[in-house]
């Protein structure tokens, strides 16, 4: 294998031996250019003045040493001429008439004889000869695709005939590897249609597509239209979609073209996300940058899809530190490894420990102190936390209430919830658990100097859990594509966003928001698999089947953002607004909260319907019920009860709890009291005994 150094200079004797190739061309052509200057004139050099030969062969040496300095001056040896262009044939026009004024000069000044013609001749003919030696590997390359690659070319449409066109088609063109065969070109601009660009023809608007690409054979469609619109681009994509067996991609954004960074290798495969028709959502980097700059912040969850995006976004802008905190180690070290590699200079801490563990998570705020704490820890997974319900609870409930309880109690600045659309009217334990969530987050907010929020937003595309990576797996295996529902559809957004929210919420915070994201308009599930379907080249029900399998334990058709009773608050971000939170009987809640941690740890079998007391919105449905009983009364026979080896005391008590149960706390104190006056009587008691009993005990001590 070669080295790096063998490498560098291989490249570098390549192209000192390409300058030494072109050099020699051009004395070639300076003076062939001199020579049939004459013979063009006369017809034939022997019939030529002898004193203008003289003069010609004369003045050949120093022309030839004068006119390849010119080149030299005008780029004409460092310039790629595989990328030969308008600039280029400039340069070879400035380096020509460079010679021939020097060729002027020269005949003035020394008084040689010389017909007045030969300086336009000879002009023309270096042009010429100059600019063959340029562009004829162009034109060489060209003939060489055609004859090696075009058996097996891919026949290529490209959708837009503006300037990112036109960089596409000559990279196309010009690329040894890339083996596409331009056929024709779809733009609405009717100014255009007709016209040709690199040789190619404007066929017309979007609606001629499919028609052109059955005439043609197409199976590749290049979107090369960067400002559109996401909703514009979903409109011609949907189009797309009727061309079978073609793959479709697409160029980056407007900025990109703008910037110069449009090229064959940005282009990449139109993704699913492309299909959603919503503009990506903007937020003031600015404000969120000086929101998180030279503060201590806390990700807990900061290995997974949500938290390890948080901690990227957060990296970028300048925290004093960024502590992640996992479980799951693998996670955590990968997102290390990428941010040390990405911020050397970033104070990154990584910690291995579980919400749930009250001690740990007082540990790590009793040591760093967080100014801020975006708590994305959870179990997400909706069909497993049916079978799993007090998980569900220990971790989601419970590991907020612990790390909420740490933030008060080491004054941290800004507190915020990562919760989601499925805590809106809950038919799921994930769900009802999440309500939980917030409803403790107002709890603390109303009780704490630290400013509580929580962030709800729709499902996540790419997250760990999201149904795109499970259908693009089932459609590698061949199919079939599982969709539970016909009818059922989903919110969306993509991981960014769905952080930009966040950040933005917490730089917005006042203390017991709802922040909640405006997704557009729900997307089918099944749309969304026949979407796929058709990306990866193939056709639903005919390549891969689309098969309906039913409605998942807790599953519900569709999701909601905001309960009737919320309603909704603009904010300064159009596409962001503001659920006002609903109000409850805090100190009920918390002596219900109580009882919920001890069943939890109890492992009841009876735990949603102990959820369904505290979240009246969750709603059990009777499908749902009958699996449960059916599933309980099989492992119920060797269940052995452990509610005798419940934790001894529910939580630590915080601000949150300072009013909870007055009464009984006030008894108990009594009852202590009352205790240890009764010790003290039983000593004082026992004292006394001891007395009265010591001389009767001597007195037979001495008879014995």
């Amino acid at each position: 294998m070669k080295t790096f150094v063998e490498e560098i200079k291989e490249k570098n004797s390549f192209s000192i031996l390409s300058k030494v190739f072109f050099i020699i061309l051009d004395i070639i052509c300076i003076n062939l250019s001199s020579y049939l200057s004459l013979w063009l004139r006369f017809s034939d050099v022997h019939r030529a003045n002898a004193e203008y030969l003289t003069s010609v062969i004369g003045m050949m040496p120093i022309n030839t040493v004068v006119t390849v300095a010119i080149y030299a001056g005008v780029r004409l040896y460092t310039s790629l001429w595989r990328f030969a262009s308008i600039k280029e044939l400039v340069y070879v026009l400035e380096g020509c008439l460079g010679s021939v004024l020097f060729n002027s000069l020269y005949y003035f000044f020394t008084y040689k004889s010389i017909f007045r013609s030969y300086f336009l001749l000879y002009g023309t003919l270096l042009f010429l000869f100059t600019c063959a030696t340029r562009f004829s590997y162009r034109l060489v390359q060209l003939l060489y695709r055609g004859q090696v690659h075009g058996s097996h070319m891919r026949n290529t449409m490209i959708i837009g005939a503006g300037e990112a066109c036109n960089v596409v088609m000559r990279e196309l063109e010009l690329s040894n590897e890339l083996d596409a065969h331009i056929c024709c070109i779809i733009d609405d601009d009717t100014r255009k249609q007709g016209t040709f660009i690199h040789g190619v023809k404007v066929v017309g608007g979007r609606e001629k597509i499919v028609e052109y690409a059955q005439k043609y054979a197409i199976n590749e469609i290049i979107m090369a239209i960067p400002s559109a619109s996401k909703k514009e681009q979903r409109k011609i994509l949907s189009i797309c979609q009727n061309v079978p067996n073609c793959e479709m991609k697409i160029l980056p954004g407007v900025y990109q073209l703008v910037k110069g960074d449009v090229s064959v290798s940005k282009l990449r495969n139109v993704e699913i996300e492309d299909l959603l028709g919503r503009e990506p959502i903007r937020v003031m980097t600015k404000k969120i940058g000086h929101y998180v700059s030279d503060k201590v912040v806390l990700v807990t969850g900061g290995g997974g899809s949500i938290g390890s995006e948080l901690c990227r976004q957060i990296a970028a802008n300048g925290p004093r530190q960024l502590i992640i905190f996992d479980i799951y180690e693998n996670n955590a070290y990968d997102i290390q490894q990428e941010l040390m590699r990405k911020y050397p200079y970033l104070d990154l801490v990584v910690l291995i420990g579980s919400v749930r563990n009250g001690r740990k998570v007082n540990s790590v705020f009793s040591r760093y102190r967080p100014d801020i704490v975006y708590h994305a820890a959870a179990h997400k997974h909706v069909p497993l936390m049916e079978d799993s319900p007090n998980e569900a609870i220990k971790n989601n409930v419970f590991g907020t209430y612990k790390v909420a309880l740490a933030a008060d109690k080491y004054h941290t600045k800004k507190f915020v919830l990562i919760s989601t659309d499925k805590a809106v009217n809950p038919t799921n334990i994930m769900g009802a658990s999440k309500r939980i969530c917030e409803m403790i987050i107002q709890v603390f907010s109303n009780r704490s100097d630290t400013e509580y929020v929580a962030v709800r937003f729709g499902n996540v595309l790419g997250s760990n859990g999201s149904v795109i990576p499970l259908f693009k797996k089932q459609i590698a295996a061949g199919g079939p594509v599982t969709v539970t529902h016909p009818d059922i559809v989903r919110y969306f957004m993509t991981i960014p966003e769905a952080v930009s929210l966040v950040l933005q919420a917490g730089a917005s915070a006042e203390g017991g928001e709802i922040f909640v994201l405006d997704m557009g308009q729900p997307v089918k599930i099944a749309d969304l698999a026949r979407n796929l379907i058709q990306l990866s080249g193939y056709e639903a029900g005919v390549d891969i089947e689309i098969k309906y399998t039913g409605l998942r334990p807790g599953e519900k058709l569709y999701e909601e953002l905001l309960m009737e009773e919320e309603g909704l608050r603009s904010t300064e971000n159009e596409r962001i607004h503001i659920g006002r939170p609903i109000e409850f009987d805090e100190e009920e809640f918390l002596k219900d909260l109580e009882e919920l941690y001890q069943s939890a740890y109890a492992e009841t079998d009876h735990m949603k319907k102990i959820v369904k007391k505290l979240v009246p919105t969750y709603n059990l449905r009777k499908a749902d019920i009958i699996r449960d009983q059916k599933i309980q009364s099989e492992w119920k026979k060797d269940f052995q009860d452990c509610s005798s080896n419940l934790p001894d005391a529910f939580l630590n008590r915080g601000i949150a709890d300072v009013d909870v149960n007055k009464k009984q706390a006030e008894q108990k104190k009594k009852e202590n009291q009352l205790d240890q006056q009764e010790n003290n009587y039983r000593q004082v008691y026992m004292i006394d005994d001891v007395k009265k009993a010591e001389p009767k005990r001597r007195a037979q001590a001495v008879g014995k």
